[in-house]
């Protein structure tokens, strides 16, 4: 095979990095002209591994494009196999090589969190660190599934799910201890002793260990009927008919499984879907469907082995993983995940009995999902080919974007960019630009121009050769001609007069269905009611305009709760309280002299002579008599 010129220097690059690398386990890097990085491997002996990709004629394509792009390597050695995988998995994660298989999970998942630094324990949902002290369970597939949890253990376990200041301000039971989800313990309607008895059923049952509740609340039943107790035992009776209904033993609530993720792939039309269940204490914590991006042409234990390892790479793993492939060397990713858990970790492709059944289950909403997406795909493919021909593309256009302001009377302006491709509308991409320019209120002109210089200019410098996937094919503009022509003025100082812009505006009265489009060279025109393009179109508008919206309203309202108290040094929300508590008013407080600021509980004389300084700069403290 001939080997071309651009594939010669790449393999130059890396036979000389090869003649000073260790035949140590490590991580390998392979780096672009801008350093940004193509493709991260791990090996047991890294000198064997990188040779490899001396070797064109036996690379398939994919490979031979990266090394052709490879211009640099970088390594870091570790002291094993299992030590670098996972080092590879954070760093694809984390940098996104072009070349590798990617989890694209930028979410993060909610846990349930019982509070232990509380006489009583509250009950909530959790996101983010886990740095209170507290137990946590999880992760849980989303909000829903989580708040399905909390609801079922308030109906079983009546345990207080308010904030620790509405709990210390509570003078009478609220809604929940009507309707028989909390205890009250805020007004002592239970004692600290039989609340935390409450406690550690709930911690028993979210263990898995139903049964045992079951019975204790059997016995506990029997015995207040026995002493006459009927109302206490039409309660525990309650929470015995709650915990039935919580406890289901089917394919969707193995419990029989204990603690086990459940991960299925399925794979068609050169894309892959993988559909991952969270099973705890024997209960189905919900499901999420994910689609890894660069897994053409890769064989299933390749691509979960990929999707396993970064899926973990920021959370902890269970006991027991159940897929339905065996992955890539699947003994070192299980020596990896329970070097990442401190346990043993269990990777299992069962072939009969519940586990099994669960796992085709898992596989049967892959496939669903991946068949919804390639069916949405391509009926989103269609709708751009025919944007791409209206507007006299050269191609199908891979990504749109739209922009469009907020404000009222020129405040809290702000612009955004909603962006659109082959897959839908693309919300990571999404950005939105506070104007910070003096504009003349009303000047949607003036914002515009700030927006789409603040936007190419960066990315000009970013990328100067505009090879990124992040330029656009088509620029949609939410106005008319005036807009347009903003626009075009903007685009022709930054020499990108090739990027198409065109104009989309409302018709008479406004009304959806009757928009103009303009743009240049071409006299302004409509397209026919109910064409789907127009409806497209109109989609990608109104996403737009919902976008600023949303944010010009988050800016407004966070401006209403702020005050000029919040910009003066040493004032935190405490201080900031007891002046609004003893003034009434930020603008009372301006106006107030600096022994009316020092008579203020909490405020000593060296903060208020802070705040008055603020408010009087240039004024000397002795000056004030007031």
């Amino acid at each position: 095979m001939t080997v071309d010129k651009p594939q010669e220097v790449g393999v130059g690059v890396i036979e000389a990095a090869l003649k000073t690398m260790p035949g140590n386990p490590g991580v390998y890097r392979m780096l672009d002209a801008k350093g940004a990085a193509l493709y991260v491997g791990k090996a047991r002996n890294l000198k064997k591994r990188v040779v490899s990709y001396t070797q064109i004629a036996r690379l398939p394509e994919r490979l031979r494009r990266m090394v052709a792009d490879t211009v640099s390597m970088e390594i870091v050695t570790t002291h094993a196999e299992a030590e670098a995988l996972l080092l590879e998995a954070n760093l694809i994660k984390r940098l996104q090589p072009r070349y590798n298989i990617l989890l694209r999970d930028d979410k993060s998942y909610p846990w349930l969190m019982l509070t232990e630094d509380h006489s009583f324990p509250q009950l909530a949902k959790h996101r983010g660190a886990h740095t209170r002290k507290a137990t946590y369970w999880g992760p849980f597939a989303s909000a829903w599934s989580v708040n399905q949890t909390v609801q079922a253990l308030q109906r079983v376990f009546l345990l207080r799910t308010c904030e620790d200041t509405v709990f210390a301000n509570r003078t009478r039971p609220c809604l929940l201890f009507q309707i028989k989800r909390c205890s009250a313990p805020c007004v002592g309607r239970v004692s600290e002793a039989e609340y935390k008895v409450l406690v550690d059923q709930a911690k028993a049952f979210l263990s898995g260990k139903t049964s045992a509740i079951q019975k204790e609340l059997a016995t506990a039943m029997q015995e207040a009927a026995e002493h006459l107790e009927f109302e206490r035992a039409a309660a525990i009776r309650d929470r015995i008919r709650g915990l039935t209904q919580v406890q289901g033993t089917d394919v969707i609530n193995p419990a029989s499984l204990g603690d086990a993720d459940v991960i299925a792939l399925h794979q068609a039309a050169g894309q892959s879907c993988v559909q991952v269940f969270f099973i705890r204490g024997g209960r189905n914590n919900g499901n999420r469907s994910f689609f890894p991006a660069n897994t053409k042409g890769d064989e299933p234990g390749e691509v979960l082995a990929a999707f396993i390892a970064q899926f973990y790479d920021d959370k902890p793993p269970p006991p027991l993983i159940l897929l339905n492939h065996v992955p890539e060397e699947h003994e070192l990713l299980a020596e990896a995940l329970s070097v990442k858990a401190g346990r043993k970790v269990a990777l299992l492709v069962p072939q009969r009995g519940e586990k099994h059944d669960v796992v085709m289950h898992a596989a049967t909403n892959a496939r669903e999902a991946l068949e919804r997406k390639l069916a949405e795909t391509a009926g989103q493919g269609k709708l751009l080919a025919a944007v791409g021909e209206l507007f006299g593309l050269p191609e199908t256009p891979k990504r749109i974007e739209t922009y469009d302001n907020s404000h009222i009377m020129g405040t809290n302006a702000y612009g955004v960019m909603v962006v659109a491709g082959p897959e839908g509308f693309n919300k990571s991409a999404y950005r939105k630009f506070g104007i910070k320019s003096a504009i003349t209120p009303g000047d949607d002109f003036g914002m515009m121009r700030e927006v789409l210089t603040r936007r190419f200019g960066r990315a000009l410098a970013e990328d100067p050769d505009r090879e990124s996937e992040s330029w656009p094919d088509l620029v949609l503009i939410d106005g008319g001609a005036g807009q347009l022509s903003a626009a075009k003025a903007v685009m022709a100082d930054l020499g990108l007069e090739d990027v198409l812009l065109v104009g989309i505006a409302k018709g008479p009265d406004r009304d959806a269905g009757r928009e103009w489009f303009y743009m240049e060279g071409r006299e302004p025109f409509q397209l026919p009611p109910r064409d789907p393009v127009l409806y497209f179109l109109q989609r990608l508008r109104d996403e737009a305009h919902r976008c600023a919206i949303t944010t010009h309203r988050n800016a407004r309202s966070k401006k209403i709760t702020t005050s000029e108290l919040d910009e003066i040094p040493g004032i935190g929300a405490a201080r900031k309280k007891a002046l609004l508590l003893h003034f009434g008013s930020a603008r009372e407080v301006k106006g107030a002299g600096l022994k009316d600021l020092e008579a203020v509980d909490g405020i000593n004389r060296a903060t208020a002579r802070a705040v008055y300084a603020f408010f009087h700069p240039g004024v000397r403290m002795d000056d004030d008599r007031s």
